[in-house]
């Protein structure tokens, strides 16, 4: 990746410098890293809201650093409409049990017991109107900065069953753990599934960790900052810049876009031990591999 020069290595150092009353003043479009998917079928790095690099097509290597032990969820009142403003889901909870204290139109004390969690209560009664969501902290395989960027998995990238050597997120995570591994252990490939009718991503392992990844995947676990990167807060939310409507404003089911939950995952499948020498995972040949991590690090 190409090393980005900032400010600071521009200017000479201060001992001692007061702090800022403006800088929360500054929009920035969100100061999260993020790895945004595409309904083109690309990946994209979006930095202060603004592409960063080539798009990447179809996958993308990762390590994945930090995520929450619980999926979350998020509803929305309005419909879907892809040429909005973008705003905060009208209730969200990050350990998938409680809503936030922040969200501005919490349906129910608990997640358990709210009228958006029940199959029915859906686009056209079908699904449910509050959706899962994972997002992970994540590093781009091959580079050494430790940047840590976001990767959101919508709820139908993260249930269902195998398709060959690839998962839903869910379905790879408990397949790694069968196996004594865990996500931040390995290269993760994060693919398209090109036969799927809407965008769907699948998860597959590549390679173990080298020792050098290993220490930049404990000091990077190892900032506060990173845990940021696994939840959805009211300052850092893709770009979102208003508040949604109330609930007396809009239809209450006119929720999301279609798609259908699964909470029954199929039991993972059990391997020969990873570590051992026969049954370690082989790089996945891909004569486009090695071009489509440079494009992480290509300015536009």
């Amino acid at each position: 990746m190409t090393e980005l020069i900032t400010l600071k290595n521009n200017l000479p150092a201060r001992s001692e410098r007061r702090a800022s009353r403006l800088a929360d003043k500054i929009a920035t479009g969100g100061s999260l890293r993020r790895v945004a998917t595409n309904t083109n079928g690309t990946f994209k790095r979006i930095v202060g809201g603004e592409q960063i690099g080539k798009a990447i097509p179809h996958q993308i290597d990762v390590i994945i650093v930090d995520m929450l032990p619980d999926v979350s969820r998020e509803f929305y009142a309005a419909a879907y409409d892809p040429e909005g403003t973008p705003t905060l889901p009208d209730c969200w909870s990050n350990d998938g049990k409680t809503p936030d204290a922040k969200a501005s139109n919490r349906q129910a004390s608990s997640c358990a017991s709210c009228p958006m969690n029940v199959d029915g209560s859906g686009t056209r009664g079908k699904g449910k109107a509050c959706r899962f969501k994972r997002r992970l902290a994540v590093l781009a395989e091959g580079d050494p900065s430790g940047e840590v960027y976001q990767l959101s998995i919508a709820s139908k990238s993260l249930f269902g069953k195998s398709s060959g050597p690839t998962y839903p997120f869910e379905s790879y995570c408990k397949y790694l753990k069968s196996n004594g591994e865990a996500p931040d252990t390995l290269v993760t490939r994060v693919a398209y599934d090109l036969d799927a009718d809407t965008l769907t991503l699948n998860f597959r392992e590549v390679r173990f960790l080298t020792a050098e990844e290993e220490n930049l995947v404990d000091t990077v676990y190892s900032d506060p900052e990173t845990k940021r990167y696994t939840q959805l807060t009211v300052s850092d939310t893709e770009g979102a810049a208003v508040k949604p409507a109330r609930a007396a404003e809009v239809a209450p089911k006119a929720a999301v876009v279609e798609e259908a939950d699964i909470e029954e995952e199929p039991a993972p499948i059990k391997r020969p031990n990873p570590k051992s020498e026969t049954a370690a995972p082989k790089p996945v040949e891909d004569s486009k591999l090695a071009s489509l991590i440079d494009d992480w690090g290509d300015e536009d």
